[in-house]
């Protein structure tokens, strides 16, 4: 356990952090499997210094029988045998302490797998003492207790035929949800946490931490799609109880480290997001937010992106949160397609372009930025030829619920294409000479768990480190300067050419009078605005920081080339 005198040094360090997502099935393979693991992360650490890493967050190592790719946890304190073993993880995590890089571990707690020990002792018995470890509720007239629909489609109730019951799983019928409002369970989850934490990890990232409150009873939702099911939502996110169960969590386990903590909380809005990260609750360090990854459609009916919309989530956040909470900033992780095919163009010759716009209009903003595997090198969508390709169970469950719909199957490619957690997952492209893209250490004959995007002869690291002026060393940059700027950290936020529908342009400035002013250009158009009194502020500029287009001799900085995006410290 952390002493006092280590706990309060560096109060808010990750403040100033950079955090780092690894996706570890993905990332690199050791030992030629197609599977990556633990000794493939430990392999590339140097790579995730050289790009300036502060953290690294692990999605899920632990014990799994791997239905929803490890968010089905069957043992806490087990290491996946796939991604190699405890010791593996330890040689990973002195390495990692050598280089001063901090790990952040995937806390997942609001449900386990369905052969967690916990489960398997709940199901045996109405009497058995695990049974209240769960949601166990009887059915109505032969019917489950309502009609909740579970986040990946179906019910979110499975009968038991054994003991005549149903239990909840918010998500698939191999993830049933613990009950917070035992003290047991609360208890054990604490031990596990200590347990980590007395490893040496330096937080967790905590997910669909505020679905572990249910509303007693279980009350009906409104009902959804073709009246077969509730959206029952509101009655198991944000629950009555969450703060109080967090309160908790940091009274008996994380006062008591030096440790960071993100919650994953779907559906948390501003509101939300002050309730847990405010220092004076303790509760949270920062919380991710959904609300600018719903804003280009529903789950699998995308649409264009309005950027007036975007520019306004931003701006309520930055200026919401700014000294009550913090905000953490992200444009990818493991469940969600690739910022650059989503919201920039991952066609040549724009890919690189836009790739570096977005990171520029992420970067400088209050908080700490995330970076997901591949997305310094502008790894893309994939578009896989045939459904067979894919692994993801939400996708699966996608089309079997759509073509009983009748919808054709080019509407379901479609949105697979665009939405599909899979785009996220393929491997990791690290050579565009190797097999695979380099994935696996030394195999030919080997193919990975999931298909490599066929893009990696050109979109690879070996091409990204050669190249002077690639997306990786944009990105390296960009963590430069924030380490070097407190501006970029703590300055205040304030949007300019708000209506503007292609430009997102802000302005950072602190008590001291230092100003920058960042503008993006969203749109493959050339863009103009017209402010000439900002436009003679500009060109008075004291520095270039950073921009995607080589500026010398730039006289109008309000003429926007496609995807153009700069950042000038003009006081």
């Amino acid at each position: 356990m952390a002493t006092e005198a280590n706990k309060k040094s560096n109060k808010d360090w990750w403040h100033h952090s950079v955090v780092y997502q690894i996706y570890p099935r993905s990332f690199y393979d050791s030992n030629g499997d197609g599977i990556g693991d633990i000794p493939g992360i430990t392999m590339k650490l140097d790579y995730l210094k050289k790009l300036g890493a502060d953290i690294i967050w692990l999605s899920p190592i632990y014990d799994s029988p791997n239905y929803d790719n490890g968010y089905d946890i069957r043992d806490y304190q087990r290491i996946m045998t796939e991604f190699g073993t405890m010791k593996d993880f330890d040689v990973l995590l002195r390495e990692m302490k050598k280089r001063e890089l901090k790990l952040v571990m995937d806390l997942v707690v609001n449900h386990t797998s369905d052969e967690h020990p916990w489960f398997i002792e709940s199901k045996k018995g109405k009497d058995n003492p695990y049974r209240d470890f769960y949601h166990w509720q009887p059915g109505t007239d032969g019917h489950p207790p309502n009609k909740w629909r579970a986040c990946f489609g179906g019910s979110c109730w499975t009968y038991d035929i054994l003991t005549g019951e149903y239990y909840l799983h918010t998500f698939t019928e191999k993830q049933p949800d613990l009950n917070w409002e035992n003290p047991r369970v609360r208890e054990e989850v604490y031990k596990i946490m200590r347990w980590w934490l007395d490893k040496g990890v330096d937080g967790f990232r905590m997910d669909v931490i505020n679905f572990i409150s249910k509303v007693p009873g279980y009350p009906e939702g409104s009902f959804i799609d073709d009246g077969q099911y509730t959206d029952g939502s509101r009655f198991f996110i944000n629950g009555p109880t969450v703060h109080q169960h967090l309160q908790e969590m940091h009274e008996k386990v994380l006062q008591h480290y030096n440790v960071v903590t993100v919650g994953e909380c779907p559906g948390a809005h501003l509101k939300d997001a002050e309730l847990f990260s405010s220092p004076a609750r303790k509760e949270l360090n920062m919380i991710f937010t959904f609300e600018h990854m719903d804003l280009d459609g529903g789950k699998w009916t995308p649409k264009l992106l309005n950027l007036r919309v975007l520019k306004r989530f931003f701006t309520t956040w930055q200026q919401g949160l700014y000294k009550k909470g913090w905000n953490s900033l992200y444009w990818n992780n493991h469940d969600q397609p690739r910022i650059v095919s989503r919201w920039g163009n991952d066609s040549e010759p724009y890919r690189v372009i836009s790739a570096k716009m977005l990171a520029t209009c992420l970067h400088f903003l209050c908080g700490t930025p995330y970076i997901y595997q591949g997305e310094e090198i502008g790894m893309t969508n994939v578009r896989f030829p045939s459904l067979a390709d894919y692994r993801d169970i939400e996708t699966t469950n996608f089309h079997r619920d759509a073509v009983n719909q009748g919808l054709p199957l080019d509407t379901i490619m479609a949105a697979v294409y665009a939405k599909s957690r899979d785009n996220a997952r393929t491997p990791v492209q690290w050579s565009g000479q190797l097999p695979h893209g380099g994935f696996s250490e030394g195999a030919v004959d080997v193919s990975p768990w999931i298909g490599v995007n066929p893009n990696y002869t050109y979109i690879n690291v070996e091409q990204a480190l050669s190249d002077p002026q690639s997306i990786f060393y944009y990105y390296q940059k960009l963590v430069e300067l924030r380490r070097q700027m407190p501006i970029i950290v703590h300055g205040k936020y304030d949007i300019l050419h708000e209506e503007n529908t292609h430009i997102f342009m802000y302005k950072r400035s602190n008590d001291n009078g230092q100003e920058l002013i960042v503008a993006c250009n969203f749109s493959q158009q050339p863009i103009k605005i017209d402010d000439n009194q900002l436009s003679q502020r500009l060109r008075n500029h004291k520095q270039i920081l950073i921009s995607n287009y080589e500026q010398k001799g730039k006289e109008d900085w309000l003429d926007f080339r496609p995807y153009e995006a700069w950042a000038l410290e003009t006081a």
